[in-house]
């Protein structure tokens, strides 16, 4: 059966993981990851796919430099905005 997924979740996860590898003082806990997620991904545009083919397209899309950018600056903000304010 075919999974409908958003591929944006993954990439900004990793980028958060990557993010904060250096930054010990920003709690990392699920909940604060969880939370720098979802403030990340209301500012980007989804990315789904559903076929092996549409995952190829949607990588294939992650090696734009301005998509790249739109990531990172989105996760800054939003690792910023819950390592002031964390919820747990």
């Amino acid at each position: 059966m075919a999974e409908l997924k958003n591929q944006m979740e993954e990439l900004v996860l990793e980028a958060i993981d990557e993010y904060l590898r250096d930054r010990s003082e920003i709690c990392d806990c699920e909940k604060c990851r969880l939370d720098m997620a979802a403030l990340a991904l209301n500012e980007l545009p989804p990315r789904y796919a559903v076929t092996e083919r549409g995952k190829v397209f949607a990588k294939i899309s992650q090696l734009e430099c301005q998509f790249e950018t739109d990531i990172l600056m989105a996760v800054i903000r939003a690792v910023e905005k819950v390592g002031n304010n964390p919820r747990h």
